[in-house]
């Protein structure tokens, strides 16, 4: 997806080679700096009170590239599984903070518009694409409390949603048609672009306006799209139900303007679980908020290795040759370490266990070290469960406990200071899994944001006010 583009139907490098762009044609480094501060105090406003989705979605951007091989911003799917975020140094400067927060609130919205409305006739009609422009940039100026595009070099930035409508009221009257006020034209996505559909001759936007109006100018597959878009709005929805007001506006609105009309959009908040924001859940639908956000959290920690890739010029050139196409590895790939922590003296619910067992088993290239304590570690294997009370004649290897709790132990033994069994953990975790009801002295590990702390149905959830601050979320099941 890209904002601004002007008289350029093909991009200059190829948008998913990091080393291509930073090296074409770089800005001055001063003119850089003043970009990327523009860009990370947008990004920053977006979190603290404009766009929770926005700022959810740029935090899975894992490299935010300035390049001029953009005209003012895209974001990319890269086709290892991520998105790049884009963006012009020369162009930000120039448009200013107001500026770059309308066209970085642009690209989101775009993002999920494509997750949401991914049906091929819809893509494929030019009537949409405007429609998508026109809803967009209203929703843009409206949040963002603007009262006009923004200006580069005195002109406006984009499609003007008034003078579409404009446009829109001049052909239904000519044609002697009733056309329905700008309140009811805007209301939703699909509004929209049926009242544009309504037109005896539709617009049909500008290839330049956005390189994603021109098919193959930006990578942008769908299943990169959809996997990070669905963890922002997840990510969007738990801070929602955790009291962040804007996060719960904004997702309230955004359904709104998308669920009318559309199976997919309708079907991808039903799985998100997100009608709980209006008191309302799916029939026969579960939604287990822990599971989904762990899961999520697990991705960010354990994306060191990047997915396998199929390199286009290469592949087409061992075509041309006869030869069978090959994938390649970019970054190092290596196997994850998990280490999953169940404290024993409490209350610990077997499926919390039996879910956490199927979860390492379901995460490629991932290993588990399983632990269970009490005021002492004692390693086992899943499955392997008995009575409580102490390990008999030094027989470790199953769940055992009773006793007082140590968050310590756990961290001394995972950080390599002590032993269990003569034997030390020797290998560094990418995540450490914490379940416990949260009831014993807070810690400080050396690595706080590895560890991610599940916390049972009336326990303390102390990591997440702690400082540092840890990820945390309470272990919960059904729609609650």
């Amino acid at each position: 997806m890209g904002y601004g583009e002007r008289g350029r139907h093909a991009p200059v490098v190829d948008l998913a080679d990091r080393r291509a762009l930073e090296r074409y044609r770089p800005a001055d480094p001063e003119v850089v700096e003043e970009a990327r501060r523009l860009k990370e105090a947008a990004l920053l406003d977006f979190g603290l009170a404009e766009s929770a989705v926005a700022s959810w979605l740029y935090a899975k951007c894992p490299h935010q590239i300035p390049t001029t091989a953009v005209d003012t911003a895209a974001v990319v799917a890269s086709g290892d599984g991520t998105c790049l975020l884009l963006y012009n140094p020369d162009r930000f400067v120039r448009l200013g903070l107001d500026g770059v927060k309308f066209v970085l609130f642009h690209e989101a919205r775009h993002l999920v518009h494509r997750h949401l409305f991914a049906e091929p006739e819809l893509r494929a009609d030019p009537v949409f694409a405007l429609a998508a422009e026109v809803s967009v940039n209203h929703v843009a100026l409206t949040r963002l409390g603007r009262g006009e595009l923004p200006l580069l070099d005195g002109r406006p930035t984009g499609v003007d949603p008034r003078k579409v409508y404009e446009a829109y009221h001049a052909d239904l009257t000519a044609h002697g048609l009733e056309p329905v006020p700008y309140r009811v034209f805007i209301d939703t996505d699909l509004r929209v672009h049926g009242e544009l559909r309504r037109m005896h001759h539709p617009p049909v936007p500008e290839s330049w306006l956005c390189p994603r109006l021109v098919e193959g100018a930006v990578p942008a597959d769908q299943e990169t799209i959809d996997s990070v878009v669905s963890s922002a709005l997840l990510n969007t929805l738990l801070a929602a139900r955790r009291g962040h007001t804007g996060a719960e506006r904004e997702l309230l609105e955004l359904m709104g303007r998308t669920e009318e009309g559309s199976a997919r959009a309708a079907r991808i908040w039903g799985n998100l679980g997100a009608g709980v924001l209006r008191g309302q859940t799916t029939a026969t639908r579960t939604v287990d908020w822990w599971q989904r956000w762990l899961v999520d959290v697990l991705g960010t920690r354990l994306r060191e290795g990047e997915r396998l890739v199929y390199p286009k010029k290469r592949g087409a050139l061992l075509a041309a040759l006869g030869h069978d196409p090959m994938l390649s590895r970019r970054g190092p790939v290596r196997e994850k370490l998990l280490v999953i922590a169940l404290d024993t003296s409490g209350s610990m619910p077997d499926h919390v266990v039996s879910w956490l067992t199927e979860l390492v088993g379901t995460i490629d290239g991932v290993v588990a070290h399983w632990l269970s304590f009490d005021a002492v570690v004692m390693p086992f294997r899943p499955g392997e469960r008995s009575e409580m009370g102490v390990p008999p004649d030094e027989v470790w290897g199953r769940v055992y406990g009773g006793g007082g709790t140590s968050f310590q132990a756990v961290a001394d033994y995972v950080e390599g200071r002590t032993e269990v069994n003569g034997r030390r953990l020797d290998v560094t975790p990418d995540a450490v899994v914490v379940v416990t009801d949260g009831y014993a002295p807070p810690i400080t590990p050396a690595e706080p944001d590895r560890w991610i702390w599940l916390i049972t149905e009336g326990g303390s959830d102390w990591p997440e006010t702690h400082t540092p601050a840890m990820a945390c979320h309470r272990v919960t099941t059904g729609t609650r």
